[in-house]
């Protein structure tokens, strides 16, 4: 092993080597790498044609790049593993507050998506500010202990959502809301081929699941990025379909991205015309955007940082400070470059799952996203039943941290199990912090058990519910 690398990264004094880390920077760019075509899609609310696709084009560069940038901070300043990519979510809040009144209205799309630009770009110096003068860490850190434990587990079931619903292992029910795969229906009245074709994404999806903790009972390294390869090329094989590239439009996507969305934030201050009303409105889109991302960041960061073994002794990230400031800075380099917020991704427990525990995997995953710029998309090679089991791996790995909870005490059980159940039940990693610390507020407050410690939670809870009153999403 390189000296200079070694010492850089502090590979050796992390337990980890450079195989390793390269491995975890791959397994996390394939679990993460949807983004690259599903956050312009998210952003334009699938609306496609005319001036629908410059923007996407726009988006799609801008997403690439902020993925690049972002994670190489974390490779280069934080050394830790963890990526970062457009926000899930926040994408589609994005759209909903500023691409889709232009749509209704008649007016035009690019001056509501520049609105938005300049919205995110807002709330990005002000995370900015906060992690420079340590509030963002500060915050993190006042949590209470229930909730710093149950935060993990709340991520790991959330990732394990996003893994079964990626792969259509759990569909949408409208009677019970949701359901398992419906192989009957899925196979009815077709040839032998095709009901395969229609069923092999989850069979081999939970296939690979198997083969994922097999391989870790025998202590094979690597399992995950090996069972991802081989899901991918089996998939490929046995449905008897080929990889496809788009080569032919890169050269309009990075014209559209100068024309449209790079500087696009800073011709978007039109969103504080129109009186006090107006006013009112954009300074309360920043403050959302700031709360869902600090939240979404704060407790991907406890996650991750707890599966790798990588909390100080008083049970927080390490070098957190880096990490918020990377974050931050990685937002206001999304708005300026044309997407929407930039956070520190779920799926980087993937690649800590596998093993990484340094900058270098982050230095891999931002060298993958980069190749996508000129391969649109590479990230398409691999399907989602390749990708789908890793991520429900990490959520079993990550659910363990949920019996470090004392569920003898009642003011931290009820807390830590909505904190626990919300994240997955609505699709959002702030929401089951928000409703976790609403809760623990008031329950110690009823109870006499609450100190002056707790007065930062409660601000917390304050501001959230002032989001859900305030703010649609």
């Amino acid at each position: 092993m390189n000296k200079k690398l070694d010492k850089f990264f502090k590979i050796s004094e992390r337990g980890s080597n450079v195989k390793t880390e390269i491995v975890a920077g791959l397994t996390t760019f394939f679990a993460m790498a949807y983004i690259v075509v599903t956050n312009p899609n998210q952003v334009v609310g699938f609306t496609f044609g005319g001036i629908f696709d410059s923007i996407w084009n726009a988006v799609y560069v801008a997403s690439i790049l902020v993925a690049v940038i972002g994670t190489l901070l974390y490779a280069f300043y934080a050394k830790l593993p963890f990526a970062q990519a457009c926000g899930m979510g926040l994408n589609s809040f994005f759209f909903v507050s500023f691409i889709l009144p232009a749509l209704l209205s008649g007016s035009d799309p690019v001056e509501g998506y520049r609105q938005g630009l300049c919205i995110i770009l807002l709330s990005g110096v002000v995370f900015l500010i906060l992690s420079v003068t340590g509030a963002r860490a500060y915050i993190a850190k006042a949590l209470p202990d229930c909730l710093k434990k149950a935060i993990p587990a709340g991520i790991g079931l959330f990732i394990a959502l996003i893994g079964f619903k990626n792969v259509g292992i759990i569909q949408a029910n409208q009677y019970t809301f949701v359901q398992f795969f419906d192989f009957h229906g899925a196979i009815t009245g077709k040839s032998v081929f095709d009901a395969w074709v229609a069923i092999a994404p989850v069979v081999l999806a939970l296939l690979g699941l198997f083969v994922i903790a097999i391989l870790e009972k025998k202590n094979v390294k690597g399992s995950v990025i090996i069972t991802i390869a081989g899901v991918t090329v089996l998939y490929y094989l046995s449905t008897w379909t080929l990889p496809s590239f788009d080569l032919g439009m890169i050269g309009q996507s990075f014209k559209d991205f100068g024309e449209y969305g790079f500087l696009g934030a800073f011709k978007g201050f039109s969103v504080f015309s129109g009186g006090t009303s107006a006013i009112v409105n954009a300074i309360v889109l920043v403050i959302t955007f700031c709360l869902v991302d600090m939240f979404d960041t704060i407790g991907t960061l406890y996650g991750t940082a707890s599966q790798a073994n990588m909390l100080d002794e008083n049970g927080d990230p390490i070098d957190i400070n880096k990490s918020m400031a990377s974050d931050s800075i990685a937002t206001v380099t999304g708005a300026v470059l044309g997407t929407s917020t930039c956070t520190t991704f779920v799926e980087s427990a993937s690649g800590v799952a596998a093993g990484g525990r340094t900058g270098l995997a982050s230095l891999v995953t931002a060298a993958c996203f980069a190749v996508c710029l000129f391969l649109t998309p590479v990230a398409a090679i691999v399907p989602a039943c390749a990708t789908a089991p890793a991520l429900i791996y990490v959520g079993v790995l990550m659910l363990k941290n949920f019996a470090k909870v004392d569920m003898k005490d009642i003011t931290a059980a009820v807390p830590a199990f909505l904190a626990l159940i919300m994240m997955p039940l609505t699709y959002s990693i702030s929401n089951g912090i928000a409703i976790g610390a609403i809760s623990y507020v008031i329950i110690t407050a009823v109870t006499g058990k609450f100190t002056k410690k707790d007065i930062v939670v409660t601000l917390i809870a304050i501001l959230f519910t002032l989001r859900f009153f305030l703010v649609t999403m």
